[in-house]
């Protein structure tokens, strides 16, 4: 396939950013979105250029790393990771726009590399449980409803990579959130701090400028780990309860 790639090139941190268009042939449907973007640099290096910097890690759709804007959607037009998104999603001839994650609290560092150390920094505030070290405990030895189990299990594979917030209009990372407050409480070893972790947890989201939720859907839609919506509602009501008990 040939293609028109239209890419974000910032230099660093506080360099004035832009678009440059580049055009990119030999692209295999069968490549991955990065596989394509490794050809890309490829031909970047071979001409003398700066190849675009990017982040990845496991390309497996695991680790949450490879965040990129792609014709206006988080991830791109299949809900999956970018790394897992491949090129037979496009037709010969067509032009990409690829951008980093749009969000004030996930400033650039280079090109489509975004710092998502604000993530990190919401779960230090609260996201953990308190439990002895040692040996691993039993498994059975503290009985969990099935139910509950499945729910915690389920939305803890959230991975943080920050698709809600650039999907979100308000910018918010309340379904990051959700999904953190909801694996956590759902389960015996998460109660000693429920309401103080949702307390802390929400503050620390508002101290580093994410946006309010206003239940628009577009973080579940862009999700590639399909989160469900009523994570929200689970973190609103905790933070309810918190709020009523004085904290």
């Amino acid at each position: 396939m040939k293609l028109t790639l239209k890419v974000w090139r910032q230099a660093n941190a506080t360099a004035q950013g832009e678009i440059k268009t580049y055009p990119l042939d030999g692209v295999s449907p069968d490549m991955s979105f990065l596989e394509m973007l490794d050809l890309l640099n490829e031909q970047l290096v071979t001409q003398g250029e700066e190849p675009v910097a990017f982040d990845h890690d496991c390309r497996e759709g695991i680790c949450g790393m490879c965040s990129l804007m792609i014709n206006g959607e988080a991830h791109g037009p299949e809900v999956t990771t970018t790394c897992q998104l491949h090129m037979r999603s496009f037709s010969d001839g067509d032009t990409i726009t690829i951008e980093p994650w749009r969000a004030d609290p996930f400033p650039v560092i280079k090109d489509l590399v975004v710092d998502r150390s604000a993530f990190d920094r919401i779960i230090q505030s609260g996201g953990f449980i308190s439990a002895n070290t040692g040996s691993a405990p039993e498994a059975n030895s503290v009985p969990a409803p099935r139910d509950k189990a499945m729910r915690a299990f389920n939305v803890a594979t959230c991975i943080g990579c920050g698709a809600c917030v650039a999907a979100c209009p308000n910018g918010s990372a309340s379904l990051f959130l959700g999904a953190k407050i909801t694996h956590l409480g759902e389960l015996p070893q998460g109660q000693p701090e429920r309401w103080s972790r949702v307390v802390d947890m929400v503050g620390q989201h508002d101290h580093e400028g994410f946006g309010g939720c206003t239940n628009i859907g577009e973080c579940a839609s862009a999700c590639p780990k399909e989160i469900p919506l009523d994570v929200i509602s689970q973190l609103n009501k905790d933070l309810r309860t918190a709020m009523k008990q004085g904290l």
